[in-house]
C-alpha cells in the first residue's frame, strides 16, 4: 500500500481500494496501522465538495515512510568525497568531515556542559546525547576509566573509505569529555560496535604510588623464623666475632 502511494501520489482509501480489489473497511484498518507508525498521514482533499457524509480525506506518505525504501546516500556522498580526494587531498576530506561534525558537536555540548567534569562521568551524558541522535550509544566504567560504545554508526560504509570520518569523530569525542580518547574498534572497520577508551584515574593498589610502596615494604630483609643464627652469604657485609660463651668458659669465670 506504501508503493501505491509512493508512486500514485495521495489518495483516499477507497481509491486505494479499487486498485487492491479489496473493501474500502479492510483498506482502511490497514491504513490505521501506518497512521499509527507514522508511515502515512491523513489530511483533507483540497478542493473537494463538501456534501453528505465524511469529508474526502487523502492519505500522504511521510518521509518515515518513504525512508523505508532503498536510497542512494551513501553512493552520493562516496561520490563526492572522492572528487574532494581527487581535487584537494586527504586534508581537504578532512575538512568536510570536521564541518559535517561540528553541529553534531554542538547539539552534545549543550548536555554534556551540564554534566560532572570527570570524563566518565561526561560520557555518560554524551552516550545519552549521542543516542538521540541515532547512535544507539551507551557508557560503561572499568577499572582504567571508561568506556564509550556506539552500537550504530550513520555513515559506516563511507567511512570504511574513509578514515578521516572516524578520525573527525574520535577528536570530537575527545573535546566532549575534555580529554584524550583512544579508539579502539570501528564499525567501519568489520567491528561490530564502535569503543572509545577514555582514561581516567588508576586505582588504588592497581600501579599506583600505594601500590610501589606496599611493594618497597615488602621487599624489606626480615629474620625468617628458625634461622636466627644462620651466618650471612659470603657476599653480605662482614660480621664482628661472637662473643657467646661456651659452658665450659662459664664453668672457669670466677664468681
Amino acid at each position: 500500500m506504501s508503493g501505491l502511494l509512493l508512486e500514485h501520489g495521495p489518495q483516499t482509501a477507497t481509491e486505494l481500494a479499487g486498485q487492491l480489489g479489496v473493501s474500502p473497511t479492510a483498506v482502511r484498518r490497514h491504513l490505521d496501522a501506518l497512521v499509527a507508525t507514522g508511515q502515512i498521514e491523513e489530511r483533507p482533499a483540497s478542493g473537494a465538495r463538501r456534501g453528505r457524509g465524511r469529508p474526502a480525506r487523502l492519505f500522504h506518505l511521510t518521509d518515515v515512510g518513504r525512508s523505508a525504501f532503498p536510497h542512494a546516500y551513501d553512493d552520493l556522498a562516496l561520490t563526492a568525497l572522492r572528487h574532494v580526494a581527487a581535487v584537494g587531498g586527504p586534508e581537504a576530506v578532512r575538512a568536510v568531515a570536521e564541518a559535517q561534525l561540528a553541529g553534531l558537536e554542538q547539539r552534545c555540548s549543550s548536555a554534556v556542559e551540564a554534566a560532572p567534569g570527570a570524563p566518565v562521568d561526561r560520557a555518560q551524558v554524551l552516550a545519552a546525547a549521542l543516542t538521540a541522535e541515532g547512535y544507539a550509544a551507551s557508557a560503561s566504567a572499568i577499572s582504567s576509566g571508561g568506556q564509550l560504545c556506539q552500537h550504530h554508526c550513520p555513515v559506516a560504509h563511507v567511512a570504511a573509505e574513509f578514515p578521516q570520518l572516524c578520525e573527525a569523530e574520535t577528536a570530537v569525542i575527545g573535546r566532549l569529555v575534555g580529554t584524550h580518547v583512544q579508539r579502539l574498534a570501528t564499525i567501519a572497520h568489520g567491528d561490530g560496535v564502535c569503543t572509545t577508551h577514555i582514561p581516567g584515574p588508576v586505582r588504588a593498589g592497581l600501579g599506583g604510588r600505594d601500590h610501589i610502596r606496599a611493594g618497597n615494604r615488602s621487599a624489606s630483609a626480615r629474620p625468617v623464623p628458625g634461622e636466627r643464627g644462620a651466618p650471612r652469604s659470603p657476599a653480605g657485609p662482614r660480621t664482628a666475632p661472637s662473643t657467646s660463651l661456651t659452658p665450659t668458659d662459664r664453668e672457669r669465670t670466677p664468681a
